[in-house]
């Protein structure tokens, strides 16, 4: 008997920064294995093996669901964008490749550049076992809004910081 395949899941989340621009939001995301900063569920990130900001990076996350190690496959910091593999993991993730995209908006400010950024989450991945699609595209989105959020208020809080608010 033929085993049944289901086909992949695929999503994506947008989260829009109105006071933020690609240049000052990249160096969150390009920072591979600081997500513990970032993601509202890992508490612990770092490096395994690999060179910092080199394809073939592999960090090691823990947080409430379980741990996972994952493998920065591209990274282009000219265009803002990065992509990785989950290796390895103990919640049920087979197969889940993701990209992040900075997105400059067509928003430009009185300097002419970007008057903020959009960051988008891609992922492809078997399904989840007793989950279903729009369930984790609501979880990805949630973390990736959370995520922004910390962005942005990080940078607010660096520019106070300088007097530059």
């Amino acid at each position: 008997m033929a085993e049944e395949t289901q086909p992949k899941w695929k999503g994506k989340a947008m989260a829009v920064l109105k006071r933020s621009t690609p240049d000052q939001i990249w160096p969150f995301l390009e920072e591979f294995c600081n997500l513990d900063r970032l993601f509202p569920d890992i508490h612990t990130c770092y490096r395994v093996e690999g060179s910092p900001g080199q394809p073939g990076l592999v960090r090691h996350c823990i947080g409430k669901f379980g741990w996972v190690n994952e493998k920065l496959l591209t990274i282009d910091p000219t265009n803002w964008s990065l992509s990785y593999q989950v290796l390895e993991n103990n919640f049920g993730l087979n197969n889940y490749v993701a990209t992040f995209k900075v997105l400059p908006t067509a928003k430009m400010g009185d300097d002419g550049k970007p008057a903020g950024c959009e960051i988008e989450w891609s992922f492809i991945t078997d399904p989840i076992q007793g989950m279903k699609l729009e369930d984790f595209v609501s979880y990805i989105d949630n973390s990736l809004q959370f995520m922004a959020k910390k962005m942005e208020d990080a940078l607010n809080a660096q520019m106070q910081r300088f007097g530059m608010s």
